[in-house]
């Protein structure tokens, strides 16, 4: 009841597509007082390795340079790094996601160290620009076996976006404590006469 929560997810882009489209989903003419936060959550794709999958990698300088271009234009259209979430890609589970690659006929094209330097990339751009970040990478390994955050090594399962989004809940709560209610809680309703309530 406080706020809309807009999913901008694109599956299978990388930092050096999601650079360009961005003025798109947020144009310069967003009323910038409107949003509480945004969040950025890019690196999974980025981290593939070069010679098995060039169409998705980014190198890592590059994936680099383009958080912080992303960063820098959202300050360019009035959004304080106070309101902004850097998010690392989560932890790789290789030999779930090789059994993902071969089914399809394909090598394994992606691996858990490799990740991680993405995910590190991810936590300094956060604090060369003094935004909030959520290192899934680090978060998600601290189980020894975080194989059931994914569903098939790579993607995140249903227990693995229920704990993304308590993580994130964490950052966000604060942000939304202030905001009015913009409708009555239920209870709150004079269900004889709703409309007294609602209108």
């Amino acid at each position: 009841r406080k706020c809309d929560v807009l999913n901008r997810g694109i599956s299978g882009y990388n930092t050096r597509w999601a650079k360009l489209i961005l003025p798109r989903l947020i144009p310069e003419n967003t009323s910038a007082d409107s949003i509480v936060a945004v969040t950025i959550f890019f690196g999974a794709n980025d981290s593939a390795l070069k010679e098995l999958n060039p169409k998705q990698h980014v190198p890592l300088e590059e994936y680099t340079a383009n958080l912080k271009s992303m960063v820098q234009y959202l300050k360019s259209v009035d959004i304080t790094a106070d309101r902004i979430i850097l998010i690392t890609p989560p932890p790789l589970q290789e030999s779930a996601w090789e059994k993902a690659c071969l089914a399809k006929g394909e090598k394994l094209n992606r691996c858990n160290g490799t990740t991680g330097q993405y995910a590190q990339a991810c936590v300094q751009v956060a604090r060369e620009c003094s935004t909030d970040v959520l290192d899934l990478w680090t978060l998600m390994q601290k189980d020894q076996d975080f194989s059931s955050y994914l569903s098939d090594g790579l993607h995140l399962s249903a227990k693995g976006n229920s704990f993304l989004a308590a993580q994130l809940w964490s950052r966000l709560e604060n942000k939304l404590s202030a905001l009015p209610s913009l409708l009555p809680y239920w209870r709150d309703v004079d269900h004889t006469n709703p409309e007294a309530s609602l209108l």
